[in-house]
């Protein structure tokens, strides 16, 4: 059995190092370095969540000072992506707002962009919360809204309200049919139908998503509803895409998870929708084209 887990493993660590950077903060910052070379932008994340350490958290919380330093110093323009649960909310909200402050000052002097990514249905009102308090001190501060839950309507009409910055996702996370839409095509519609509304009525947001139909939708949306917007993508997907959306004036971001915590994050990357296999197909041959 063990040889087996092993084996799993292994093969998928070979699919996962298309989209994860590597162990290390220089292997994340090599990467967004590249993608800069390459006119794109960079949203930097350290994988792992859930950290009740308060050890563990201090070294996290160092590291994405590291990232915010070191754009500032390249003058890459890069922002960081933080979990709340990576940060201390696993221990309370007081824990996490602590930390989620040190972060927020860091960038904030470095001028880089900071995204709290949405974790599972369980920590929606708490990150919303967290957002909030951040977004009234620090404008540039960013929320990922998941297009599978049913409740992201509503959420993300408040939030453009208070003029929010938006990064739409499907959502990797495993939900109930009561808080999620559970099929791809529910899902997909709710994103069309929420990304309609960010173009229409909001000023700054990223189309998360790697999804050809929902990104021809974007563009045509765009030429509508001219907006501050951007497209965003894991490092290494659709890689033949990104350089013609850069052609035709659009921003496009990798998005660089590194760390050692890689095995989770890419389970859910594949199960999130059996669509991402196919890119990932796609994309291990583009790269292995002479």
């Amino acid at each position: 059995m063990a040889s087996g887990i092993q084996l799993m493993e292994k093969v998928l660590f070979r699919v996962a190092k298309k989209w994860i950077a590597g162990d290390t903060i220089d292997d994340a910052l090599s990467s967004a370095k590249d993608a800069y070379k390459n006119g794109r932008h960079a949203i930097v994340n350290k994988l792992g969540e859930y950290h009740k350490s308060k050890n563990q958290i201090k070294k996290i919380v160092s590291e994405y000072q590291k990232i915010t330093e070191s754009f500032r110093e390249w003058k890459i323009r890069g922002a960081i992506s933080v979990k709340p649960t990576q940060i201390g909310l696993s221990i309370s909200q007081k824990e996490c707002l602590r930390n989620l402050t040190t972060i927020v000052e860091i960038a904030k002097r470095a001028h880089v962009f900071v995204w709290l990514d949405m974790e599972s249905a369980d920590h929606t009102d708490e990150t919303i919360e967290l957002y909030n308090t951040f977004f009234s001190r620090y404008e540039r501060v960013g929320i990922a809204l998941q297009a599978n839950l049913k409740r992201t309507e509503d959420d993300l009409r408040d939030l453009i309200n208070m003029g929010a910055k938006i990064r739409l996702v499907k959502g990797a996370y495993k939900e109930n049919s009561k808080m999620a839409f559970k099929s791809k095509e529910d899902v997909d519609k709710n994103y069309i139908k929420l990304m309609r509304r960010l173009f229409k009525e909001s000023n700054e947001f990223g189309i998360a998503s790697h999804d050809s139909k929902i990104i021809k939708k974007a563009i045509q949306l765009s030429k509508k509803y001219p907006k501050k917007f951007e497209f965003q993508m894991l490092k290494g997907i659709r890689d033949e895409l990104k350089p013609e959306l850069i052609k035709k004036k659009f921003v496009v971001s990798d998005y660089i998870p590194y760390g050692t915590n890689w095995l989770p994050y890419s389970f859910r990357r594949i199960k999130e929708r059996k669509r991402n296999i196919l890119l990932l197909g796609s994309s291990l041959l583009q790269s292995n084209r002479v």
